[in-house]
């Protein structure tokens, strides 16, 4: 069963056709019963009387085709959000003199979007206005990229990688927040496993894309990457679902709320929904919560956010910050001095063929990378179940692992130098495995904070509960850059290091770049 048959059938489950004007909520032991789209179709399709249905036939087309458009939508959030990080990564030898370091590139790249990340969520407080924040998302990343193309001052050019980083730490965020004002709960899960796909995408994309340009210089090809941003206001003003559009019609008016043993109607002014749905906020109420007045000035106190951070510094945060940190250390410490003579067509004839010089390694190194991370990064799309919450920190341990293999093998060695077919293949699959436990580590991190329900104790209204919900997502994305920084930082040391043990065993490859 795919990820879109799964998550309508769990939509149908979660809003069930009640009396007109009203909407029963689930109780807390109700568990969707998950079938075929096929059986839900047929069962659906035909009254008691075996009659075709056709008015209920057309609206499950109606729900299928709008899960479409919500994860065609958030691919493509992901995918131009950060393609142009991984453009300038790919650019970063054509944009400033042999030299200047090239790690200022990635700092430069990546501080920017860490402030946006931690500026957002932890230092301005009330409701998100997601429709400028997406069109400022688009000015800044244009501006940032027209500043790169059109001035070859070293400053201009940091100037405009910064600009550009900004807006795709502040876009990541907004449209991560974004997917928790989408439900029920799955319809959320949807939006995130394909932002997740986008983002994993991104990074091929991205370096196929400048190597396909670089040849028209920096001026035209940075130019033309500056249209991509574009897409982000395209995609969601004209295709991207509202967030009431997948609620039943009916289900505006009155929403049943039950208290103890009792349900309760409270009458809800269809006002509010409709604000919500312009707004892209909560387009349905969780239990225990009441709605309030749009009149009403509601944002979240520093207590109140600490109260949401603190019981996800070691569940989530961690985790992630670790993933990053070692995957990074990885690429961009250790990856460059995984060098092996090159393989003769005699001997290794299908590797002659992938590596005709020392250089082809790390390039190597990178797409094998890129393609995990991007299969891993959709494998909730794909109808891979999440990981269970015990297992989060599973890909950290395991990159940990994966990084002294690496570091072992680069100073060391664990095959004698003739035997560099070895050496290759071993590099690969660990390499292979790196990207897939960080893109498991990215996806499902994001995905279970979406899932995750109010607590039922504390009787917050509405907005203040769709605000804790689009908090408790944007706060965890300092995490990751964070790892990012650290990692930059630690990789320079560790590749002179690793080089230096290497030239002492007599291997020299490492001199040779």
């Amino acid at each position: 069963m795919n990820a879109a048959s799964t998550t309508t059938a769990e939509f149908h489950e979660l809003t069930p056709l009640t009396h007109p004007g009203h909407i029963s909520t689930p109780s807390a032991d109700l568990t969707p019963m998950i079938s075929s789209p096929s059986e839900n179709l047929v069962d659906s399709a035909f009254d008691s009387e075996g009659n075709l249905q056709e008015e209920t036939f057309i609206s499950r087309a109606d729900e299928r085709r709008l899960l479409r458009k919500l994860g065609l939508s958030f691919f493509l959030f992901g995918l131009i959000n950060n393609v142009l990080y991984v453009v300038i990564l790919s650019a970063a030898l054509d944009l400033v003199p042999p030299s200047t370091p090239k790690g200022i590139i990635a700092f430069c790249n990546i501080a920017p979007a860490l402030a946006a990340k931690i500026g957002w969520p932890y230092i301005l407080k009330g409701k998100i206005r997601y429709a400028r924040r997406v069109i400022g998302c688009c000015s800044l990343s244009v501006l940032g990229m027209l500043v790169v193309a059109l001035h070859e001052s070293l400053f201009s050019r940091l100037l405009g990688i910064a600009l550009a980083s900004f807006s795709s730490g502040l876009g990541e965020l907004t449209f991560l927040q974004l997917s928790t004002t989408y439900s029920p709960p799955s319809v959320g899960g949807h939006s995130v496993g394909y932002f997740a796909s986008g983002t994993g995408a991104a990074g091929l994309v991205g370096a196929f894309l400048w190597w396909e340009v670089r040849g028209l210089g920096v001026r035209t090809g940075v130019g033309l990457s500056a249209v991509l941003p574009f897409v982000l206001p395209l995609v969601y003003f004209l295709v991207l679902p509202r967030p009431a559009a997948f609620l039943h019609p009916s289900s505006r008016s009155y929403t049943t709320i039950p208290c103890d043993e009792t349900a309760i109607e409270v009458e809800t002014d269809t006002s509010v929904i409709n604000a919500a749905e312009e707004s892209s906020l909560l387009g349905e109420e969780e239990p225990g919560i009441i709605s309030s007045s749009p009149k009403d000035i509601v944002s979240l106190t520093a207590s109140d956010k600490w109260r949401l951070v603190k019981p996800m510094l070691t569940k989530y945060m961690l985790p992630l910050f670790c993933v990053y940190t070692f995957e990074y250390t990885i690429n961009q410490g250790v990856a460059p001095t995984l060098l092996y003579p090159v393989p003769s067509q005699e001997r290794y004839a299908f590797l002659s063929k992938i590596i005709h010089s020392i250089r082809d390694y790390y390039p190597l190194w990178q797409l094998v990378y890129q393609t995990t991370v991007f299969l891993s990064r959709s494998s909730i799309s794909l109808g891979i179940r999440p990981l269970p919450p015990r297992l989060l920190p599973m890909p950290a341990i395991v990159q940990l692992i994966i990084l002294l293999i690496l570091v072992f093998e680069s100073a060391i060695g664990l095959f004698p130098d003739d035997r560099e077919g070895r050496s290759i293949t071993l590099v690969f699959l660990l390499i292979s495995l790196e990207g897939i436990c960080g893109g498991l580590a990215y996806v499902n991190v994001f995905y279970r904070i979406n899932q995750e329900k109010p607590d039922p104790i504390l009787n917050h209204d509405l907005e203040h509960t769709k605000q804790e919900h689009e908090f408790k997502i944007g706060s965890i994305g300092f995490a990751d850059s964070s790892g990012i920084l650290l990692a930059s930082l630690l990789a320079m040391p560790t590749e002179m290091e690793l080089c230096k043990a290497q030239v002492a065993r007599g291997k020299f490859l490492c001199r040779g770049l």
